[in-house]
Parts: C-alpha cells; structure tokens; sequence
C-alpha cells in the first residue's frame, strides 16, 4: 500500500498556537465526564463484533461506493464544520451530484478543534450534515483523528489554499505540539468522543465509524499508538450500533496494522496502486474473514481509476470510497509530491471527480461510475 507520508517540503507549517490555548480550554477543562458516561458502559464490551454479526450487518446494506466528501469551499476540517464558514448550500449541491451518480456513502472528517469552540453548534452541524446527505439517499461514515499533512491548527479563519500544492491547508487532529502531554490531551479527546459517539450512536444515517486515519503517518509511526488503543476503549465504552473501523495503510508499521486489524468490525483499507497490487492487497486481507471497505483509492497518476479498480471492488463486494469529489480549496487535483504552483489545473487530475460547476474530469468516469451504482 502506498504511502502519502505528506513530504516535510510541502507541509504548511504555521506558527498558531492550537484550540487548546484559547478560552475554550476552560470549558473542556470543566466538562464533566459524568454526563457522558451515562450513555456509556464500562463493562467487558471492548472486543470486536463477531464475524457473524459483521458479516449479517454488510449484508444488510445495497452496495456501497462513495468518496471522501469535503465541499470545495472548506479547505480542511475546520473551515468544514465551524459556525462561520459551515457551507449547507455547497453541501446540499455538491451532495445532489454525488446522488445522480448513484454514489450512496461519504466519509467525512471530524474536527476536535470545532468541537472545543463550540460543542453544541458542531453538533448541530453534524446533524445538519446528515439530514442533507440522508435527503439525498448518502449514508456517512464519520473519521475522528488524522495523522496527515500540517501538523498545527487553530480555530477560526483559516489559511488560502496555497497554489499547485496538494492539502495545503488540511490540519493534523490532534495537533502535534499537544501529543506528548497526554494526561492533558486524552481526556478531552475523550470527553470529544464519547459526546459525539452517544449523541448519534443509535443513527441509521451514519454507517460506520472510523476512529483514526493512518495512524502513524507523517512521521508518527509507533508513536500513534497510545491514542489509536484508547480511542477504540472510548468509542467501545459508548457501545453504539455502527461498526468501527481503523484502516491500515501501510506495511512498514506492522504492530499497527496488527491493531487495526484485530479490533476493527469491519476491516478497511487505503489503497492508490494499480489493479494488479490492489487485487493482492484485497486477497491478503481475505484471511480475516470480515467485510471490506477500501476507505482511499484512486490516484490517476499512479494507475488507480475508476475504470479498472471500482470494478475490481465491485467484484470482490468491497465497498469503494474513492479520495475526493469536486475540486477545490484542498488542491487534491495535484498529487502529493508534485507542486505545480505556476499551474491552474494539471493535465492529468490526480484526485477529484467534477469542477465547481459540475463538469467532470473525464465524462467517462462518471458513465462507468453511473453504469455500476445505477444498475
């Protein structure tokens, strides 16, 4: 599998201090764990569904292929979901176009930073987000923490895209400069999760969730793994009725992969290679003997296209989450170790399907996407 370890040369490094310094560190500060944990249980419910109750619940469900959403107007997680900039009419819209193609799941990132700011709000955000995505016949599978690109974020206004450069603006959760301090750090990561995970653990709207994004990515490696074991304990803790998910990405960190793989109810996977590597990683993944889901693929410039691989998953009844949707502030068009700032759109898009105003990449992308979701 791949690496998009997000290259140090490109990482947009800003020198503002996180969330955690600002007023709203009172308030989490103060935020009694009490009135989470009544809609959680301690018991001895930490293990991972069975293969039976995995297997019967993917049954359940139509196939399933989707991209990570982000409206092209937010350029990371923040800009996604704070009060200033949450965008429902570029949502509604750009989810309109995901229902024609007959794409009927998104994964979609959280933001701890949001949520700090303002609990209540990014809440509702969340349920507003999920009433529209619903509208338009889009099951959701939420994403909590992420190990890639620039490692510090702030609340508020957030940075212009950066011209040519892949991500510029999207934001590590949570941030770097807090992670060696966990006797401050977790427990508001928790206190974060248990209230987002008990306010929609019975949600039909939302189909699974998927607790860390390449953990250990961008340098982390094994350092990862305190937060990876205790957000699968707090999420578990919440007992709620969607499977989770942690997808490994990456060979090299073994005792990861090793724990994802053994606490996952459903196993998931990133991979941007060629049909030939991809259909060995679906075969490798067989022995676990769970559903799949491929929650990142298709990367044009590394042989990963909708014409070969979404067909491969289809096949194989692995669902299909490519990266990207309409491009936008995020600049996923380029691909991660090739900036092209003098260039307004490369010739060969390496992530995205449609323009802001709704032309495609490629018209036959979207026929072979529309000739498998369509049927």
């Amino acid at each position: 599998m791949l690496n998009k370890n997000g290259n140090s040369s490109l990482l947009v490094k800003r020198n503002k201090t996180y969330i955690m310094k600002h007023n709203s560190f009172i308030f989490v500060a103060l935020f009694s764990l009490a009135s989470l944990l009544s809609g959680c249980q301690s018991s001895d419910i930490y293990q991972p569904w069975s293969k039976e109750k995995a297997k019967a619940w993917y049954a359940e469900h139509p196939y399933r292929a989707g991209c990570n959403f982000q409206p092209s107007t937010a350029i990371n997680q923040i800009e996604m979901w704070q009060s200033a900039t949450f965008d429902a009419a570029t949502i509604d819209r750009e989810l309109g176009w995901a229902e024609e193609l007959g794409l009927n799941v998104m994964r979609v990132y959280l933001s701890s930073v949001v949520w700090q700011n303002e609990p209540e709000a990014f809440k509702q955000h969340m349920d507003e987000y999920l009433t529209i995505a619903d509208k338009h016949h889009i099951k959701t599978l939420f994403v909590f923490f992420d190990d890639c690109w620039n490692p510090e974020s702030t609340y508020g206004e957030q940075p212009a895209p950066k011209p040519g450069i892949h991500n510029s603006g999207w934001v590590q959760d949570p941030a770097v400069s807090l992670r060696a301090d966990t006797a401050t750090l977790f427990p508001i990561l928790e206190a974060y999760v248990k209230d987002v995970m008990t306010t929609f653990k019975d949600d039909p709207r939302i189909w699974m969730w998927d607790l860390y994004n390449e953990p250990g990515n961008t340098g982390h490696k094994m350092t990862s793994m305190p937060l990876l074991q205790n957000v699968f304990r707090w999420a578990r803790e919440c007992q709620v009725s969607q499977p989770l998910t942690v997808g490994v990405w990456f060979m090299e960190c073994p005792e990861l992969n090793q724990f994802q793989l053994a606490n996952s109810d459903i196993i998931s996977y990133h991979n941007y290679s060629n049909p030939d590597i991809h259909r060995q990683c679906i075969d490798s993944l067989r022995k676990y003997d769970r559903p799949m889901v491929c929650t990142e693929y298709m990367a044009r410039r590394n042989g990963s296209y909708f014409q070969t691989i979404l067909p491969l998953l289809k096949e194989n009844n692995v669902a299909a989450i490519n990266w990207g949707f309409v491009s936008g502030k995020t600049n996923t068009i380029f691909a991660w170790d090739e900036p092209m700032p003098d260039v307004q759109e490369p010739p060969l898009w390496f992530h995205d399907i449609f323009r802001q105003d709704h032309t495609p990449f490629d018209p036959e992308e979207v026929s072979v996407i529309q000739s498998i979701m369509l049927q």
